[in-house]
């Protein structure tokens, strides 16, 4: 397998092409109904009905050859090249007005949730002997934006594509139970409108998620939750570069065959250029409407590949532990964040 995945990677740009191209055409189906079934029901986000449609292909008996066989290399090509494109065009959401405009008290207990949801999971991960780089990157998606965090953490690290699929399924899931219980906690949990928003912003994983779980509480809470997600998205950069850095110094020296990690990876390179391009305010609407119609597909199509890369099977050895690290690290993102929400606006 590791000299076909050599052989593959030494070819010449004419020869792979054909090989990804069923993929590509099977993932660009995929979010066409995706779309179509965010249409239908707008509270189902786009990129949670990509990465559940992925699942699905890749064990539907009539699905399940052609996903594994010779749509793999295309779909293997969407869930690691695409996801860079897309994790790029996110930088375009944030501009450094948006996140100063929070005000100190919001930017610090941001940076607390963050950090105990990712250091916390990460812990209890390895405790309970997950294996390969599951621990961090679930610990990474929970902490800052679902799969699109997961995604750009394994690219920067190397991590094992079936590692990725067990996050991003789990981290989905999780995000999309949210959506339901969380509007229901508002009002014994005594929260207006706008705590909840903040609280939404800073507990819930995928943007999509978070829009669709704090519009039940009106605009207000929408505004807010947004604002308090993108600061968090704005730690992702500084996220995976201090992840890649470890994984580098702990190699150093190794005598291993992976492959040489960059300083820094070249896409989040390009994501925080992205902000400071979104920061400039000269980029018209249009153009940064069209950017988020196109990061918004990318990623579908990514999380499609992703999705179908999960293999049910083998996630049963070690299903209980994943669902139970998922329950404890959603407790501790929401609590941290309650507790953050009512410091700051009690």
């Amino acid at each position: 397998m590791a000299l076909l995945r050599e052989r593959a990677a030494k070819a010449p740009p004419s020869a792979a092409a054909p090989r990804i191209l069923p993929g590509l055409a099977l993932a660009a189906s995929a979010v066409a109904v995706a779309w179509s079934v965010h249409q239908l029901l707008p509270d189902v986000p786009m990129l949670t009905a990509a990465v559940v449609l992925g699942i699905a292909a890749a064990h539907l008996p009539g699905a399940r050859t052609p996903v594994r066989g010779v749509a793999h290399p295309g779909l293997s090509y969407a869930a690691k090249r695409l996801m860079r494109v897309g994790i790029v065009l996110l930088g375009l959401k944030l501009s450094l007005d948006d996140v100063l405009g929070l005000g100190w008290a919001t930017v610090t207990m941001v940076l607390g949730v963050v950090a105990a949801t990712f250091l916390g999971t990460w812990w209890l991960g390895r405790r309970m002997g997950l294996p390969g780089d599951q621990p961090l990157l679930i610990a990474a998606g929970y902490s800052i934006c679902g799969a699109s965090a997961i995604g750009a953490v394994s690219e920067a690290t190397d991590s094992d594509e079936r590692d990725a699929a067990t996050s991003v399924a789990l981290v989905t899931l999780c995000g999309t139970l949210a959506i339901a219980v969380l509007p229901l906690l508002q009002q014994p949990l005594g929260l207006g409108d706008a705590e909840f928003g903040r609280w939404v912003g800073a507990s819930v994983h995928d943007v999509g998620q978070v829009v669709a779980t704090a519009q039940t509480a009106g605009p207000d809470a929408l505004a807010e939750a947004v604002l308090v997600k993108l600061m968090r998205v704005a730690l992702l950069a500084p996220l995976v570069a201090a992840v890649a850095l470890s994984v580098r110094h702990r190699r150093r020296g190794a005598a291993t065959a992976r492959k040489r990690l960059p300083l820094v990876p070249l896409f989040v390179v390009g994501f925080l250029a992205m902000v400071a391009l979104r920061s400039t305010g000269l980029l018209p609407t249009s153009a940064i409407d069209a950017a988020q119609h196109a990061q918004e597909l990318l990623l579908a199509a990514a999380l499609f590949g992703l999705g179908s890369a999960v293999d049910l099977p083998s996630l049963t050895r070690t299903g209980a532990r994943v669902a139970a690290l998922g329950l404890s690290a959603w407790v501790v993102v929401a609590g941290v964040s309650y507790a953050g929400v009512l410091l700051i606006m009690g």
